[in-house]
């Protein structure tokens, strides 16, 4: 993807690196070998916890968000539209040399390249992989200034980012789990991939619940979810859902996994949320969760608790109640 494109352009296509100065490399894929980049002079900017961990353990310096301001910085988009033009728009207002702009086709990337097309002289394109890497120059006059997006309050009262996981309104999968919660949940509860908090607001309507974890991979998610639940019963973890672990073992899970990676529905996740979600929990422990209808997530609840109920749920999703949670498959 990024790594074929940015090679032709600094070996054949004209693109040149300053020779000093940090460089910025705004939501690479996690994968990439960034070939070309000194790492030394390299600083990521991502937001999900495990891509973060992954860079740094690959020894690049990783931020949630720039810092400084960069000689060059490179821009991998995201799928959202919104938060695509919000990250251009971002990256070009830090810096002062050349912003380079990377993406799929199926991220957009064209109809992109034709919108910056007017509004400033575009170098390039780099066409390969089914993709396109471009560059424009960057300087005290940001072309892309009416991009920027960020945290904002919704019409329903709830904050949210562009490009987070139903930004502009309320799952209906979470709102059909969250109609379905039971009055008593436990003393001790986490919701896993809490996103901007939307479940987590529903559990702490219940006055036996002691203390909620949210637990949640996005940065910007979590920090929209501070602003959502601010009930002092609620504690925050920017954490992998699938191997963070509380203190001490959870009386009830909600949770409404992601499912994709990328474009491409993967169930795995799910079903790693799944096991997460058996071995925080207490011997009587309860979990509480929704999916989309298609996905085959039975056999590993019925493997990882001793037993599984689907509830009612409609023609798009379903419900599930599980107990007796196992730490081993059955």
């Amino acid at each position: 993807m990024i790594d074929a494109r940015l090679s032709l352009a600094l070996d054949q296509g004209g693109l040149e690196l300053p020779s000093r100065g940090r460089l910025g490399v705004f939501n690479p894929p996690v994968g990439a070998a960034l070939p070309g980049l000194p790492k030394d002079r390299a600083q990521i900017i991502a937001d999900l916890k495990p891509d973060v961990d992954q860079w740094r353990h690959r020894g690049y310096d990783c931020v949630v968000e720039p810092q400084q301001l960069y000689g060059l910085s490179i821009v991998s988009l995201p799928r959202a539209k919104t938060a695509a033009r919000a990250l251009v728009a971002e990256a070009a207002s830090r810096t002062d040399g050349t912003v380079v702009i990377n993406g799929q086709k199926t991220d957009g990337i064209d109809s992109l390249l034709r919108d910056v097309r007017k509004r400033t002289d575009v170098a390039g394109p780099i066409n390969k992989g089914h993709g396109k890497l471009f560059w424009v120059a960057a300087g005290d006059q940001n072309p892309f200034e009416d991009w920027a997006s960020g945290p904002a309050l919704t019409d329903g009262g709830f904050w949210t980012a562009p490009g987070l996981f139903s930004a502009d309104g309320i799952d209906p999968a979470s709102a059909l789990l969250a109609a379905s919660l039971p009055e008593t949940l436990g003393h001790r509860v986490a919701d896993l991939g809490a996103g901007w908090g939307f479940l987590s607001a529903h559990v702490l309507t219940r006055s036996d619940v002691e203390e909620l974890h949210l637990v949640e991979a996005g940065h910007m998610a979590l920090e929209c979810a501070k602003h959502n639940v601010t009930d002092p019963r609620a504690r925050f973890h920017w954490a992998d859902a699938t191997d963070w672990r509380p203190s001490d073992h959870v009386d009830a899970v909600v949770m409404n996994p992601p499912f994709h990676v990328g474009r491409a529905a993967e169930p795995t996740v799910g079903q790693a949320f799944i096991q997460a979600a058996a071995k925080m929990l207490t011997s009587q422990g309860q979990l509480w969760m929704v999916a989309n209808r298609h996905l085959p997530y039975e056999a590993t609840l019925n493997a990882f608790f001793a037993k599984t109920t689907e509830l009612a749920g409609d023609r798009l999703f379903k419900l599930f109640h599980a107990s007796r949670p196992r730490r081993t498959p059955a």
